[in-house]
């Protein structure tokens, strides 16, 4: 695939609701399977959602790493063995599950006020609520690069990723159409509005193709978001795709010399699902109210640069949890320097584009 806070700040009465339902849930269950992406990411969910809830409601959280996709959880849904209680979900995927009824539905008046006392529904981010989903982030994919490598001009567009010439090296991509058909598309001229409507045709797929075709020789492909900043560190390539708070992470904790270029990046949102048929249902939709406050989402933002998905979280971004003279804001992906070409990641396009497209790029990988 692929924003430190008040944590004492909770508004009284989304405090009473959280407290009383994960009460009710402590007493149906024991613990809760969570699936996320692993990394840094799964590690902001835990200081930020998981840690916080098993200490107010006694429930273990076993945590899993998956790396996208339904197959799972349509596999566990349709033998009836559902064993995933909640799982975090690309948008597009929740189109998809939630059409194909493997998903539950999810109860939105459940959903406690920001801490401001605006409502749930008025203070998430516009579509980041769905019948089967809530969000709680934005993230993006981005490319970065060593900038040890380049000790001349560096890297500053989408198009320079695609220029073996001017930028010599190997490059790495996630082994999916999805961005990486879009990467191709603004890299070669199309602008961020037409890409979807240029994808959908066999014109656009081939062009996109095509670009593709000149680096295809220097890609290494990746397919766990834990993989673009170790291809970086262990010199396999020089640029790469990948999730923005693994290269933030990589830079600021680890002190990778990492740079991100923000030009043409694909934003996406990061939504908490639960699986049809999930056997401790209650208890992962208490975990789910929890971790979509203002203050655990805000507390999230404080361990990777994804932005929070409710209004009311962002005055809260303040600095990073292990550096707390390092701001957080200006490395949210939708901070306004780094937003000025930037492409929404469509759900819809793909929950229709993603079977034969997969398909085509599977072919072409093989050619």
């Amino acid at each position: 695939m692929t924003i430190k806070m008040n944590f004492k700040t909770f508004a009284a009465a989304g405090a009473l609701l959280v407290g009383t339902m994960a009460f009710g849930a402590a007493q149906a269950a024991e613990s809760l399977t969570v699936v996320s992406w692993g990394g840094a990411y799964t590690k902001s969910q835990v200081e930020a959602y998981h840690k916080p809830f098993t200490k107010k409601t006694g429930i273990e959280i076993k945590s899993e790493n998956y790396n996208g996709g339904l197959a799972e959880i349509k596999a566990q849904v349709e033998a009836k063995n559902v064993t995933w209680d909640i799982v975090d979900l690309e948008l597009s995927d929740v189109v998809r599950g939630c059409d194909e009824g493997l998903l539950e539905k999810i109860d939105l008046s459940k959903l406690p006020a920001g801490s401001d006392g605006k409502a749930a529904k008025d203070d998430f981010l516009p579509g980041t609520l769905h019948d089967c989903a809530v969000a709680t982030i934005v993230w993006t994919t981005i490319y970065a690069y060593d900038s040890s490598k380049f000790k001349g001009a560096k890297p500053t567009t989408i198009a320079d990723f695609f220029d073996i010439k001017k930028f010599p090296g190997k490059r790495g991509l996630r082994k999916n159409p999805k961005v990486t058909l879009e990467f191709a598309l603004m890299a070669d001229g199309v602008a961020p509005g037409d890409v979807y409507k240029t994808l959908a045709t066999k014109a656009g797929q081939d062009r996109a193709l095509k670009v593709l075709d000149t680096i295809k020789g220097s890609t290494v492909w990746w397919e766990a978001g834990a993989q673009p900043p170790q291809l970086l560190a262990d010199g396999e390539v020089v640029m790469t795709t990948a999730y923005n708070g693994r290269i933030f992470n990589a830079a600021a904790a680890e002190g990778k010399p990492f740079e991100i270029v923000w030009d043409g990046q694909v934003w996406d949102l990061d939504l908490w699902g639960i699986p049809k048929g999930a056997k401790n249902k209650k208890a992962a939709m208490d975990f789910l109210v929890f971790s979509t406050t203002t203050e655990q989402l805000a507390a999230q933002a404080s361990w990777i640069s994804y932005g929070p998905a409710r209004k009311s979280s962002i005055p809260k971004i303040g600095s990073y949890a292990t550096k707390p003279d390092m701001k957080m804001g200006p490395h949210m992906p939708t901070a306004p320097a780094n937003f000025k070409k930037a492409l929404q990641n469509s759900p819809s396009f793909w929950a229709d584009y993603q079977d034969e497209l997969n398909q085509k790029f599977n072919a072409w990988l093989t050619k």
